[in-house]
């Protein structure tokens, strides 16, 4: 499905306050090595910046480095490379996922992310960072909409996660009827809603949900009819033999398989 490194890939909106469940896992996955937060999505990179490495170095991680990737120029250049250089995990924040794609796509550094993705670096997303993870990215799409044709609209993603399509803050903004559409686009594509304050972990071809919410699945590779090609953009799909499932904290996915995996149990404290 992708490289040795994990992925990360968070609905957005995590908790930055309390248990912090989510993003001690990042701090866990860098263990005492460099986090590298990179700052692409957001329109306000300073502060998006000093948000996430006062988080994680409240978490205890000493070496944090925010990068500001904002042209494709800085994506070329070698102060940027040797600035990611060494890095245990790379974080990347919310924003518009499109202006991830649109200046790392084909860039230095983004082939340099994908080699230290595959040498076993952490990557993580979340909101817009989570969306472009994956190898086909939703741009845009109504929220609390049926499924039509005009319902997304897509672009190629990173690639790091094959065969997926991310959508996040995804119960809280009512995106089934978007994440459904792209299926339907492309049935041999897993549809992964991620609610907030949830994440799924990937790793060794499958992954985990962790978090306070949940994870919607849509698997299009039963469907046994579709209307798509036939219909206008703003008509309502009809779509047959689909198939979801709702995951979460504790359980897990085969991505090979297309299966769910059971509850996972938890060492009790008190054991």
């Amino acid at each position: 499905m992708g490289g040795k490194g994990k992925l990360i890939i968070i609905g957005g909106a995590e908790d930055k306050e309390n248990e912090c469940e989510i993003l001690k896992e990042v701090t866990d996955s860098a263990g005492q090595g460099k986090i590298v937060i990179i700052t692409t999505a957001t329109q306000k990179p300073a502060e998006a910046g000093r948000l996430y490495s006062e988080i994680f170095r409240k978490l205890g991680i000493e070496n944090v480095e925010v990068i500001n990737i904002n042209s494709r120029q800085d994506a070329q250049a070698d102060i940027f490379l040797q600035r990611v250089e060494g890095a245990a995990c790379v974080f990347f924040t919310g924003g518009d996922q499109l202006r991830i794609t649109s200046i790392l796509g084909g860039t230095l550094m983004g082939t340099k992310l994908k080699e230290m993705f595959d040498r076993g670096v952490a990557i993580v997303g979340t909101s817009a960072g989570a969306s472009a993870m994956s190898s086909v990215m939703i741009v845009a799409g109504n929220d609390e909409d049926s499924p039509r044709k005009c319902t997304v609209k897509m672009a190629p993603g990173l690639g790091l996660l094959s065969n997926c399509v991310i959508d996040q803050h995804f119960a809280q903004r009512g995106r089934i009827g978007r994440l459904i559409c792209a299926v339907a686009q492309n049935p041999h594509v897993l549809g992964i809603g991620i609610d907030e304050d949830t994440a799924i972990v990937v790793q060794d071809e499958r992954f985990d949900v962790i978090g306070s919410q949940a994870v919607t699945i849509v698997d299009g590779s039963t469907l046994s009819f579709s209307n798509v090609s036939e219909t206008k953009p703003d008509e309502l799909l009809a779509l047959m033999d689909i198939k979801m499932h709702v995951l979460s904290k504790g359980y897990g996915f085969d991505l090979i398989k297309r299966k769910p995996i059971g509850y996972r149990e938890v060492d009790n404290e008190n054991s």
